[in-house]
């Protein structure tokens, strides 16, 4: 596996068990529709959750959730759109990045972004 591969796998693993401890019940990971697709999906008490997961192993070209563009958002607001059609969503969401610095297998900071944008911006 290539090494950014394996970097972002271990950057999700990281991910769900934050958000595991923090309360998330995670429902989906690496959902898919077509050419669309949403890192994980949770829920956080009553909200749906669509979370981007951000991994790098140096900042040096910048954090990893400055790494969530205009492009991105409007992916994962298309994907989230059919997400919600295929399980008849009627509760409130919101589109969350988590981002991890993963220096080594044992070295690592992660930032929890909620609310990381509005998706009428997307």
């Amino acid at each position: 596996m290539a090494k950014h591969l394996s970097i972002g796998k271990k950057g999700e693993e990281i991910a769900i068990e934050f958000l595991k401890k923090d309360g998330f019940e995670i429902l989906e990971t690496n959902w898919r529709h077509k050419k669309l697709e949403v890192d994980i999906i949770a829920k956080d008490g009553e909200t749906l959750v669509f979370i981007e997961v951000k991994t790098r192993s140096t900042d040096f070209f910048g954090l990893p959730e400055e790494y969530v563009d205009y492009k991105k958002e409007k992916h994962l607001v298309n994907a989230a759109t059919e997400y919600m059609i295929s399980v008849n969503h009627e509760w409130a969401f919101r589109f969350d990045v988590v981002a991890i610095l993963l220096r080594n297998e044992n070295d690592w900071k992660v930032n929890h972004i909620k609310d990381a944008f509005f998706p009428g911006l997307a």
